[in-house]
């Protein structure tokens, strides 16, 4: 059928005829629709915010997972933001999320450092901070690359960490709880729903991977080559053309992190009974997760209804769009660029807010670093990489946290001035007229849409567009259409619609972790 006949045929029918102010066909057949200001007004009224969805599921979620003994630095940034601001906006539409950190405490790395210790012959320096804890797992790494006396002692140790040699797991579990007190502190300062419950490390299997050997062997997916235990999966080559295997299990006897993955898989959907798994990592793992979801449902590890997702994220660069690095070529601490997103927070803060006392400015301040840092990375396509530019981040103009937790401060203000508790106007009295008004109406209305393609697709960055076209357009409607000083059924209207703006910009803030305060 002629596609302009059949637009007409619609159009006839007044299917419509509720929504629209005006229906018009254009082009070789194209609807364009008029939003009518009764239905916006009406919809606005009566609607919520969100409405939770009628398939809730039970998905876990994986972000986060750093290394022990070590800091956290730059590198664990997205993965902790996008992982966390995903898993806020699951828990909003209504499914249950399960959080998971999948911190590495375990293997190579700790057997260098018991090692290391034993050769010291003390253990004092264990009970120190962090950061001397870092220093002594350096030493340690670059011992065990040049003495292969050393290497050989590393290995034994752990072997003995596997057996739970009591020496060697006090010593374990001191460096654990350093540096556990460390991720609640960064995790406590990003304002990260992660808790010390939701960790699952690699320790946490150890006893798991035989039974992971036997099931592979059950299954007949286990091949010996060159003394190691693979698994084969077809569609996995070398460039060579040469079948790439997925080890898991070395010559020696020892596992590997393949053998830990799918330990944890099978928790993961048999404990706690995931519908869905989401990972999210670099981009340098997308070749591990492709294996390790294949293999997993070959041996059954995960049923075929089970969905597994890796969501690879690029990387976070500098101003000269090279790898974010130190002077001395370290990636930075976490600590250390929060610390200087505070410092240039609070010089912004000191300009724009010198009404507000010393408190309250240094409480802004926290806010506005925090939410800066979190949406300049979130407000980025996932995949891309991104320059990290506090210049650019902590400005109030422009598609930046600042400027749209400044236009929420804005409208607490109006509140303020007229003496109104923002909770308690009713939306009820919207009534849209003005074009301002209208243009406003309909990016109120678009929240729920925007929060489905944003956990769709896993990308927080279409919430944060959402976010700013909705404030850009709050900024028009606030310079054309005066609401305190107008009479007073268009001032009920307009407070509805500035209620309604600062709750849609409240919660979807809220979505990617970033708070909302009163004043700036």
């Amino acid at each position: 059928m002629n596609p302009r006949t059949l637009a007409q045929q619609l159009v006839d029918t007044d299917v419509l005829e509720d929504v629209s102010s005006n229906v018009a066909i254009a082009g070789p057949g194209f609807i364009n629709v008029s939003l009518d200001n009764d239905f916006l007004s009406s919809s606005l009224g009566s609607e919520p915010l969100v409405a939770p969805t009628n398939k809730p599921l039970r998905i876990v979620v994986d972000y986060s997972s750093p290394n022990v003994a070590k800091q956290m630095h730059v590198g664990h940034l997205r993965s902790t933001v996008i992982g966390d601001s995903i898993s806020r906006m699951l828990t909003l539409a209504g499914h249950t999320v399960v959080r998971q950190n999948h911190i590495g405490d375990w293997g190579t790395a700790f057997g260098k450092i018991v090692a290391y210790i034993d050769d010291l012959k003390s253990d004092q320096e264990i009970n120190s901070g962090l950061e001397d804890l870092e220093q002594l797992y350096i030493a340690a790494s670059q011992r065990f690359d040049r003495d292969s006396s050393f290497a050989s002692k590393a290995r034994e140790a752990v072997l003995k960490l596997q057996s739970h040699d009591p020496r060697t797991m006090d010593i374990w579990q001191k460096f654990i709880d350093v540096s556990l007190r460390h991720l609640e502190d960064i995790y406590g300062k990003l304002d990260i729903l992660l808790t010390p419950a939701d960790i699952k490390g690699e320790s946490s299997f150890n006893d798991d991977l035989p039974a992971v050997i036997e099931r592979l062997e059950t299954n007949g997916l286990l091949v010996e080559s060159d003394g190691a235990q693979c698994v084969f999966i077809n569609g996995f080559v070398r460039k060579d053309g040469s079948r790439l295997p997925m080890i898991v299990q070395k010559s020696d006897g020892g596992y590997l992190y393949h053998t830990t993955d799918l330990a944890t898989l099978l928790y993961r959907t048999r404990e706690l009974e995931a519908d869905q798994v989401l990972y999210f990592t670099d981009a340098r793992q997308i070749l591990h997760f492709q294996m390790l979801f294949a293999v997993a449902k070959k041996a059954k590890f995960a049923e075929e209804a089970t969905e597994l997702e890796h969501h690879a994220f690029g990387s976070i660069l500098n101003a000269n769009g090279e790898p974010l690095k130190t002077r001395s070529g370290e990636n930075p601490r976490l600590s250390d660029l929060i610390e200087q997103a505070e410092i240039h927070a609070r010089n912004v803060v000191e300009e724009k807010s010198q009404h507000l006392d010393v408190e309250q400015r240094s409480e802004i301040a926290h806010h506005v670093a925090i939410g800066a840092i979190k949406y300049a990375d979130l407000s980025k396509n996932r995949t891309s990489d991104y320059k990290f530019d506090l210049n650019t981040m902590m400005s109030l103009e422009g598609n930046t946290s600042p400027y749209l937790q400044y236009a929420h401060a804005r409208i607490s203000a109006i509140f303020a001035r007229g003496g109104i508790n923002g909770e308690e106007i009713e939306l009820d009295r919207i009534r849209v007229k003005h074009p301002a008004e209208h243009d406003l109406a309909v990016r109120l209305l678009r929240f729920q849409e925007v929060l489905e393609q944003s956990i769709t697709e896993r990308k927080a960055h279409h919430m944060c567009n959402y976010l700013y076209d909705l404030t850009v357009h709050f900024t028009r409607f606030y310079e054309k259409c005066p609401v305190l000083n107008t009479e007073s059924k268009e001032r009920d209207s307009r407070l509805g619609l500035c209620a309604r703006t600062a709750e849609n910009l409240r919660v979807g803030l809220g979505c990617l972790g970033i708070s909302v305060p009163k004043r700036m």
